[in-house]
């Protein structure tokens, strides 16, 4: 049996998604409240054996009632909101959660692969290396991020990066991702202002380095992603904290060109104020250094956002049914 927690999510449901297209289906979907939520229709398409909500899960997991029929936990469940500002909350739910699933594994030989975040890398002013050595001196500019990063700090100092795979994923967008309100990608987000309005909103720049709509972001396909985790759970000598990104920056206003593109529209883009409780914590560049990455051998082409945008809008967003 192999375990997704934040199965309904939009990177989990799109694993589940890919899972199901080799074959697998023995597999128990996790998350929170789901069937209760519009989470749930990223989940109607899919074949899966059991769903089990989160507040439970820790509990059976620990408890020994499923035996050894688990053979691999991906754990894509967490708060996802750069916003949040209970830290207690995040500690619960990204660090300590995390953190008992890892010991769990790592007692029971289980594979393991969880998601950590490009929001570790804060302003980007250590880089972007996932280098395990430079991994403790980053400084995220919110809550969330420094969440996961205590994750990935606290995996290092157990050694625990021979034994499983983390993830940071950098600006993932695609399809599934409709139920996350003001946390959807900007192509969507973008794809329905072009489609209502007939024009695109981007942030102005306070940098003088950057214009308008120039700042960057490593904007990286939700199908790339999940072709990525299923290469490295097939190629479990794999092990590691990886970014995972095109390892290329693009600029919103490019993503904005690739959503006009995609509708068959011209281009018009307003820029407007940023909120003032953003600009503090406003990541202008992020370009995911892939050398790690690399070195594993993986075959995955990453789209451009040019591809990515025109895969998701063509065939998903333009369609009745825009899900996986």
């Amino acid at each position: 049996m192999l375990i997704i927690t934040g199965a309904a999510g939009f990177i989990g449901s799109a694993l589940l998604w890919k899972l199901n297209s080799v074959g697998l289906n023995d597999i128990l979907a996790v998350d929170q409240n789901a069937e209760k939520t519009p989470k749930w229709n990223n989940l109607k398409k899919h074949s899966f054996k059991d769903y089990l909500d989160s507040g439970d899960f820790l509990e059976t997991l620990e408890s020994g009632k499923f035996g050894k029929s688990v053979q691999a936990i991906f754990h894509m469940g967490a708060c996802s909101d750069t916003t949040e500002t209970d830290k207690n909350f995040l500690n619960k739910n990204n660090l300590e959660y995390t953190q008992r699933i890892a010991k769990h594994c790592v007692k029971n030989n289980v594979y393991l692969s969880y998601a950590s975040s490009a929001a570790t890398y804060g302003g980007g002013e250590s880089g972007f290396s996932d280098d395990d050595k430079l991994t403790p001196k980053l400084k995220p500019l919110n809550l969330y991020g420094q969440s996961k990063l205590d994750f990935d700090i606290w995996a290092l100092q157990n050694k625990l990066e021979k034994i499983i795979v983390g993830f940071r994923f950098f600006n993932v967008y695609g399809p599934n991702e409709y139920h996350k309100d003001h946390m959807r990608s900007m192509v969507h987000k973008g794809f329905e202002q072009a489609r209502n309005t007939g024009k695109i909103k981007l942030f102005k720049s306070y940098k003088k380095e950057y214009e308008d709509g120039g700042q960057k972001r490593d904007f990286v396909y939700v199908k790339d992603v999940v072709d990525v985790m299923l290469w490295f759970y097939d190629h479990r000598d794999k092990t590691g904290i990886f970014n995972l990104g095109q390892g290329r920056a693009e600029s919103w206003n490019e993503l904005a060109e690739a959503v006009f593109k995609a509708c068959g529209k011209s281009a018009n883009i307003e820029y407007v104020s940023m909120p003032e409780n953003l600009k503090n914590q406003y990541q202008y560049f992020t370009e995911a250094d892939m050398t790690k990455f690399k070195k594993t051998g993986c075959p995955v082409r990453f789209q451009t956002i040019f591809e990515g945008a025109s895969d998701y809008i063509q065939n998903h967003l333009l369609k009745d049914d825009p899900y996986l």
